[in-house]
């Protein structure tokens, strides 16, 4: 699945499609918590704005829960009042028939009393089902692992995470299906209408990435048609690196089954060897050379 989409500031405003609000949960009139941070001088990305339906501070007592159930009228309600009675506060959730009739499998961000109490969870689970407990009955396995939203927050310049947190702002209310920066970043950002960002979902740990690039920035789409077999993705793409095109995003999909791949590339052309004219023409000429149906579908500037 797809959990990215590029966008346009609007004045000062984000705008919140109706998939990405449909899919995290984020309501008009709600609130947002965020934090901002700055990506180093190298590089394409300048901020990073990290949304979360949650307070910062909760993020340590934060848990990704799994329940396996029964696929059987009850079972939810079941696990439900198995985690309201041991205290655990059910926040974001999803829940789909793995195999139907069979077992039903629901995802769930969990606020916990305390950090480490899923092991205790779990072994009050287990005493349950070896008593035969009809409370539990329904219920197959749960296990229970800590959210680690916080390892997004660490303020590091070097290693695996390159930028620093800048600010940690106030709730955000979304209005008109958007969230206004002005309040809270207007300050750090200055003006920023119509800059080019990156919005990318984080559904396991019910986060939103806003990535803001660089004005110096130069964000083409490419679209091609490849063969589908082992070797024709780097193939495809071995060209754009060789001239200093640096891909931002990528995304692939079966078209017709060991016969054809499309293949959707977002790339920052700004310290490319081809502009944006001649790119295209070099990229046509690459793939006429290759074995097989490789095809540009187009190239557009973003």
């Amino acid at each position: 699945m797809k959990s990215w989409d590029f966008n346009k500031i609007e004045g000062s405003r984000i705008r919140l499609s109706d998939w990405l609000s449909d899919t995290m949960g984020i309501v008009e009139g709600g609130f947002v918590y965020s934090t901002l941070f700055q990506y180093p001088e190298s590089g394409p990305k300048g901020y990073e704005l990290i949304l979360s339906m949650y307070p910062q501070e909760n993020f340590r007592a934060l848990a990704r829960i799994t329940v396996f159930a029964d696929d059987v009228p009850g079972a939810t309600v079941q696990s439900a009042k198995f985690l309201a009675q041991n205290h655990i506060s059910i926040l974001n959730s999803v829940s789909l028939s793995g195999i139907s009739d069979t077992t039903i499998v629901w995802n769930i961000m969990a606020d916990l009393n305390f950090a480490g109490e899923g092991e205790l969870i779990k072994e009050r689970f287990k005493e349950l089902k070896e008593r035969n407990d009809p409370s539990v009955d329904k219920i197959q396995h749960i296990s229970v692992s800590p959210a680690g939203i916080g390892r997004i927050f660490r303020t590091e310049t070097t290693g695996s995470l390159p930028k620093t947190e800048l600010k940690h702002g106030a709730p955000i209310t979304v209005k008109d299906g958007c969230i206004d920066l002005a309040a809270e970043y207007g300050d750090i950002l200055g003006n920023i209408d119509g800059q080019e960002v990156i919005i990318t979902l984080d559904p396991s740990s019910w986060l939103v990435s806003v990535v803001f690039f660089k004005p110096k920035t130069e964000l083409v789409r490419i679209d091609l048609s490849v063969p589908d077999c082992i070797g024709s993705v780097g193939t495809a793409l071995t060209m754009l690196a060789d001239v200093q095109v640096n891909l931002i995003s990528v995304f692939t999909k079966v078209m017709i089954s060991y016969q054809n791949m499309y293949i959707e590339v977002v790339a920052d052309i700004s310290k490319s060897k081809y502009p944006f004219e001649q790119l295209e023409s070099e990229l046509k000429k690459y793939l006429s050379q290759l074995n097989g149906i490789y095809e540009l579908k187009s190239i557009r500037k973003l």
